[in-house]
């Protein structure tokens, strides 16, 4: 995260850019806004140095340094990008009409904390160490909803539940 910045591409203390981003050249532009871009919070690669310290702490210690070297989350107002795995290979994109259900757990005091999406196929995505949690638990739960009463969403296809007839 950069301080705020009049420059294109940086992102304000806010978390909201201050220039737009756009879709793919030459196609119709996708204008979506950065909410939040980097990597898991400070404070789980320092917590988890400290628990290096003992036996037991050393890999925890190791989790948190290969967090902080290769996981990156991007989250728009049109999708949430994961980017992790060793040296930062695997990524994960999902829309908002794709999500159920958030949940998240504090950690660090508070300071930061894990986040669960529930997917409407019933996959999970876990974002770990998301640094100001709960503001970004926020913003997704609102552009999720928001998503869901545009009509954007459709429920989950499957077997349907058989109507009682009517008396």
């Amino acid at each position: 995260m950069t301080p705020a910045s009049d420059e294109p591409g940086k992102v304000p203390a806010s978390g909201i850019a201050a220039t737009p981003i756009s879709g793919l050249p030459g196609k119709g532009k996708i204008e979506e806004t950065v909410i939040y871009e980097g990597g898991p919070a400070k404070g789980d690669l320092i917590f988890g140095l400290v628990l290096a310290i003992t036996l037991v702490g050393i890999p925890l210690a190791v989790g948190a340094i290969v967090r902080a070297l290769w996981l990156r989350y991007r989250i728009t107002s049109r999708r949430i990008e994961v980017n992790g795995g060793w040296l930062g290979r695997d990524r994960s994109q999902v829309v908002y009409s794709q999500i159920r259900e958030v949940r998240s757990v504090p950690r660090g005091f508070g300071a930061w904390g894990d986040m669960v999406l529930v997917l409407n196929d019933g996959s999970k995505l876990e974002m770990r160490s998301v640094p100001r949690f709960r503001e970004i638990e926020a913003k997704i739960e609102e552009l999720r909803q928001a998503r869901t009463s545009k009509g954007l969403s459709k429920p989950s296809s499957g077997f349907a539940v058989a109507e009682a007839p009517a008396a």
